[in-house]
């Protein structure tokens, strides 16, 4: 089980599968690198993937102390692709991963070859916030309608049905209580707006029209932004576009990332 040392010294876990020029997955919030199960062999016979798991996630070390961030999230792929000796690695971040994601264009462009940056959002006091009724819905006492409404904005009823489980997006179920906290705050605390625009890497911006999680409105708002950004809106996907919709979103990502 290959692991990569932080610079304080913290053991990060990852994997790598495929074969080709390198590209890295990066998880959402409170999640490990099972987020990318269904996806990643859209990408393994033209790409390297990389997946890890965050601090306080999977096999990774868990602090109990305030080192989680967005900037040091990104900082720990770093770390990864240096244990493996890459230099330069395209990167493809999904919901904090998205966020993480732009902290390595911005922190590190001579890491990143080309980006994408899905279901995400630059934060801050320009980033849209999801609705009233999104935020009580997931501060439900009861773990069991939490878990429903989570379903709800990742994925169709359709969907649902024809996939019944198991799913892999809705958090580490072994993550500590105080992690998962440190978490929820790392990615409430990003705010990239500043520094956008001083992003030099060929990047794709990616979601769902659907997303109510992550309002969709953020799109538009990354692609200005950042200099020569493409976007792309898939039709009635919620924040999972990445697997349900993944016959149209994978195809995508990859014929972007091959230039």
């Amino acid at each position: 089980m290959p692991f990569a040392k932080t610079s304080d010294g913290l053991a990060v876990h990852y994997e790598v599968h495929g074969r080709g020029r390198p590209l890295v997955l990066i998880s959402g919030q409170s999640n490990t690198l099972h987020w990318w199960d269904r996806v990643r062999g859209d990408f393994e016979s033209r790409f390297t993937t990389i997946v890890l798991d965050h601090l306080g996630t999977g096999e990774s070390d868990k602090p109990d102390a305030d080192v989680y961030s967005t900037p040091r999230f990104a900082a720990d792929v770093v770390s990864v692709l240096d244990d493996l000796g890459i230099d330069r690695a395209h990167v493809y971040g999904t919901s904090m991963g998205g966020r993480i994601a732009q902290w390595i264009a911005v922190r590190h462009p001579e890491r990143v070859d080309r980006l994408v940056l899905g279901c995400t959002s630059p934060g801050g006091r320009h980033g849209v916030e999801r609705g009233a009724d999104v935020r009580k819905a997931l501060a439900d006492p009861d773990p069991a309608a939490v878990r429903r409404a989570l379903l709800d904005l990742m994925y169709t009823p359709k969907w649902r049905v024809r996939v019944p489980g198991p799913y892999y997006t809705l958090g580490d179920r072994h993550m500590p209580a105080y992690a998962r906290r440190r978490h929820l705050r790392a990615s409430a605390r990003h705010d990239s707006w500043d520094v956008l625009p001083s992003i030099t890497a060929p990047t794709l911006v990616l979601h769902g029209t659907d997303d109510l999680f992550n309002p969709t409105a953020n799109a538009p708002l990354l692609a200005e932004r950042i200099p020569d950004a493409r976007l792309h809106l898939i039709p009635g996907a919620r924040h999972g576009y990445f697997e349900e919709f993944r016959d149209v979103a994978s195809p995508l990502v990859a014929d972007f990332l091959e230039g």
